[in-house]
């Protein structure tokens, strides 16, 4: 008799064959009238980054790994350290905050992430472009709550960044194989997310954004997270990298 872990991949693959196609995918953007001079002389706030790691199951769910994560986020913030000097502006950390204080610096952490995935789904996906958005202007804001923050530190711009990785479990690769086999049917094992955008402070604009769900570089090791950092600040406005990304 066939074990419930095959009979439930069929039955996966089976709904694998009537999934649509992934559209072709724009991966930055930047807001009309910015660029690089506009940022000169600007301090620019680095917001904590945010950063998950865990793996994915055979049916594709997302469970998380605190060890990972916990290292993951200390390879980012050594490695975001060390590339300060190839900016071309002054950056300072999110300070450690409390109270209210810390409440607005966490909120706009979540606002970013959900305005960046929206950017991804919605404009950079030509699939699923909204009629809105089919002339590709790119005018994306989080609000002027961002003003509190610019008052707080002095900063004209917020960097934000984030990371999500999930690693493809035994079953999950096994069940890449079993795809293949019976239908031919290619299935993703692992996902691998990273947004940096910036965000002037003063409007809540985004002006610039550098995001891509399928990015490289292993960041539970030290070498594999300076490639995603790498990717992550490719084409900033204004930086100057001084040494190359661990390939």
């Amino acid at each position: 008799m066939m074990n419930k872990w095959l009979a439930a991949a069929i039955l996966a693959v089976s709904f694998l064959v009537m999934a649509p196609m992934a559209h072709g995918q724009e991966k930055g953007a930047v807001r009309e009238g910015f660029s690089a001079e506009t940022l000169s002389g600007k301090k620019i706030l680095l917001f904590r980054p945010s950063v998950w790691v865990g793996e994915q199951s055979t049916g594709g769910l997302a469970e998380p790994n605190a060890d990972w994560t916990a290292q993951a986020r200390e390879f980012l913030n050594a490695e975001l350290a060390r590339r300060q000097i190839e900016f071309s502006n002054e950056l300072i950390i999110e300070p450690d905050l409390v109270g209210e204080d810390a409440k607005l610096f966490s909120e706009h952490r979540a606002l970013f992430n959900s305005v960046a995935s929206s950017v991804v789904n919605y404009q950079f996906f030509a699939g699923n472009r909204l009629p809105t958005r089919k002339n590709k202007a790119f005018d994306w804001t989080l609000g002027e709550g961002t003003k509190a923050i610019a008052e707080r530190t002095g900063a004209q711009y917020g960097l934000f960044v984030r990371t999500e990785d999930q690693y493809g479990s035994f079953g999950r690769k096994m069940f890449q194989v079993l795809a293949i086999g019976l239908v031919g049917a290619g299935v993703s094992s692992g996902k691998h997310v990273g947004y940096a955008g910036l965000v002037d402070l003063h409007t809540g604009n985004l002006v610039w954004l550098n995001a891509d769900e399928q990015m490289g570089g292993d960041v539970r090791t030290e070498e594999g997270m300076q490639k995603r950092v790498g990717q992550l600040l490719e084409d900033f406005p204004g930086f100057k990298p001084v040494a190359t990304a661990a390939k």
